[in-house]
């Protein structure tokens, strides 16, 4: 990678001077390396990213420290090297056990490297999840159910699984629309989330956000942050950071980021959130977890807003708006918490852009 230490020189100096809008003194419980390729970092490259956390931020001794990577990145040298350096949980991304399938999803990865990457891995490090995609052409129930169940009989304790999604202008959007490749089936793709569900929980999964699936103690406490609605804080090109009022993103070009970081430049664009944004981000977030939406909380947190000239009383609002899904049976409602149920979360965006203010 020709940019590849000027890139990792940059993000060091990110660290090193954060924005104003980040608060170092605040304890930081997680860090994620992810996104983009982290697996290829050297020893020395990884060490200097983590040790300039360590001097300007306050870290938990007992952080969730999580890296990303794929089958083909692994070995028993990089793993090794990984935990030397505090990673302390691994993100996999497996997508399937099948060969076809990956040819498919053109990984550059194949079903024994994934398995002998797991079997490693898990030798290792006990905190480990994989993602698996369900929902695409040739992937019967038969296989699905084949897949869920290596991931189990493996010893992971953590499943992070989505429904392939096409998006507009991808190359398997193109393909597709040529007719080279089949088309994804959304009732299929229900049908493979409703038994996925099932299977979890019949191996003792606790199902704890949309698309995550934990064994007792297992639940990523990184992804909880967002969900929680908790403040974050991104490093690096495209970085992603939130602090309940505001949001800013990285400039995603790495030439121009390395550029902005080193002329002591602004690397970032912001947007603040009105106090109705505020409520549909709570909404969209906590509808998605096991716990569910509070109403209690948005009572609290925002009593009453003007919204299109009208005071309202957002809780009421919400309610409101979720009684229909509830009659339907999308919607549990029990002790000021609005719940989806498993017809429920098929239906989720729908429901989440119903509730919004």
């Amino acid at each position: 990678m020709r940019y590849k230490q000027p890139l990792i020189n940059a993000i060091v100096k990110e660290l090193e001077n954060p924005a104003d809008l980040v608060e170092p003194q605040e304890l930081i419980e997680t860090i994620y390396f992810g996104g983009g390729t982290p697996s290829l970092c050297t020893e020395e490259e990884l060490n200097s990213m983590l040790t300039a956390i360590h001097k300007n931020f306050t870290v938990a001794p007992d952080a969730e420290i999580t890296f990303e990577t794929n089958p083909d990145d692994i070995t028993l040298a990089q793993l090794n090297m990984w935990k030397r350096n505090g990673i302390n949980r691994l993100s996999i991304g497996v997508q399937s056990f099948f060969e076809e399938d990956l040819q498919w999803m053109n990984r550059a990865h194949n079903a024994q490297q994934a398995i002998s990457a797991l079997q490693w891995a898990i030798s290792m490090f006990d905190n480990i999840t994989i993602d698996l995609i369900y929902g695409t052409p040739g992937l019967t129930h038969e296989k699905w159910q084949q897949n869920v169940q290596q991931a189990i009989a493996l010893g992971i304790p953590h499943l992070s699984c989505y429904a392939l999604t096409v998006e507009p202008k991808t190359p398997l959007d193109k393909q597709i629309r040529l007719h080279q490749k089949t088309n994804v089936n959304l009732s299929f793709q229900s049908e493979q989330f409703l038994l996925l569900m099932q299977w979890s929980k019949e191996a003792g999964f606790e199902h704890y956000e949309i698309s995550n699936f934990a064994k007792p103690g297992f639940r990523s406490k990184h992804n909880s942050s967002y969900w929680q609605g908790k403040t974050y804080w991104g490093f690096g090109p495209s970085a992603h950071s939130f602090n309940g009022s505001s949001r800013w993103w990285n400039i995603a070009n790495n030439t121009q980021y390395i550029q902005a970081i080193n002329n002591h430049q602004p690397a970032f664009e912001i947007e603040t959130l009105t106090p109705e944004q505020q409520v549909n981000e709570f909404i969209m977030i906590t509808l998605r977890t096991i716990e569910g939406l509070s109403l209690k909380v948005v009572a609290e947190k925002w009593p009453s807003l003007m919204v299109d000239n009208q005071n309202i009383h957002p809780a009421n609002t919400i309610i409101t708006a979720a009684k229909e899904h509830i009659e339907k049976g999308y919607i549990i409602y029990a002790n000021d918490y609005l719940q989806l149920t498993n017809q429920g979360k098929l239906l989720a965006d729908g429901i989440t852009a119903d509730l919004f203010l």
